[in-house]
């Protein structure tokens, strides 16, 4: 495939626009073939519907609490997905028409996401554990406060972006699951196997795109990574917080909470830092210009310079009091 360091980056996305077109049978599960909220929670129809709520309530209260903060902040994060999708219409050179690959997949991603928030919200509600008027104030803030992302309007960064945060995700929900398993909680640990295999998915879709575009624009592309490198990838609920507490903060405690569990650690970040560099072959890219080279440099240096701050990071300690958990 012949590149040019002249091609823009509508061109690109336009000439991927078939690739993303003919491979929508693999990069989403159909309507029909999906798993629904439902399919995993108490059905309000059924006699036995409120034994199956002790069932769960009682299950839900060997969660620790941390494991609870995780799982609230985790689900506060889902259920910001308007701002997700509002996000990537804001994208440059992403075509809208109804019919085109590109909206066809937004639309598509958007709503195998929106049941994540869904499921996980009925959870909560019915384990008991919740305040739920403060859980909904953080997820209304969230949505009001928006975020900065650092990718502008350009779908390059963009692709970086959720490339990365889907597979954090994907760990974050699968790690969950994991300790739910430990604590006894087998319905939520199936809950969080199932979201966690939808953000895997997702993640290799975006990691999919960024390789394509590597075919067609190998430095912009380079230069793309290396700059949401150097500003470091936020989690999309970085301006996290409840009633009361400054932007932020309370994401800061919720990543605490995460740490000390080992459910998201900066270990994993740099670890998700080589797998993308391993899966876009960045070693062996070509056909760079001289400031692309550079910035392949850095970035192929990054995981090592990481891990060194890494390992002088002390575990969290403090702990907080989340006004989530009653």
């Amino acid at each position: 495939m012949q590149t040019s360091i002249s091609i823009t980056r509508g061109e690109v996305l336009q000439q991927m626009e078939g690739f993303v077109k003919s491979n929508m049978s693999t990069f989403l599960k159909s309507v029909e073939d999906s798993w629904q909220p439902a399919d995993f929670l108490p059905d309000s129809r059924r006699d036995t519907f409120f034994d199956e709520v002790k069932e769960l309530r009682e299950k839900a209260g060997s969660l620790s609490y941390d494991l609870l903060a995780v799982l609230i902040g985790d689900t506060i994060t889902e259920e910001a997905l308007p701002n997700y999708e509002a996000w990537f219409h804001e994208l440059d050179n992403i075509n809208r028409d109804r019919n085109n690959g590109w909206a066809e997949w937004i639309r598509g991603w958007t709503a195998e996401e929106n049941r994540h928030g869904d499921l996980l919200n009925r959870y909560l509600y019915l384990s008991g554990r919740v305040n739920m008027r403060e859980f909904e104030v953080s997820t209304q803030y969230l949505i009001n406060d928006a975020f900065d992302l650092g990718t502008a309007n350009d779908p390059y960064r963009a692709f970086v972006y959720t490339s990365y945060q889907e597979q954090a995700t994907n760990i974050s929900h699968r790690r969950v699951g994991q300790l739910a398993r430990t604590a006894g909680d087998d319905q939520l640990s199936k809950i969080c196997g199932m979201i966690a295999g939808d953000e895997n998915r997702h993640a290799r879709v975006y990691k999919a795109f960024v390789s394509e575009i590597f075919k067609y624009d190998p430095s912009e592309m380079m230069l793309a990574f290396a700059d949401m490198m150097k500003k470091k990838i936020v989690m999309p609920a970085h301006y996290m917080r409840e009633m009361g507490v400054e932007m932020g903060k309370t994401f800061g405690h919720f990543t605490d909470a995460a740490q000390r569990l080992g459910v998201y650690t900066s270990n994993d970040y740099t670890d998700i830092l080589d797998s993308l560099i391993h899966d876009w072959d960045i070693e062996h890219l070509k056909d760079l210009t001289g400031e692309a080279e550079k910035a392949r440099d850095y970035v192929m240096a990054l995981p090592n310079r990481l891990r060194r701050v890494s390992d002088r990071m002390p575990v969290p300690k403090l702990e907080y009091k989340f006004k989530w958990i009653s």
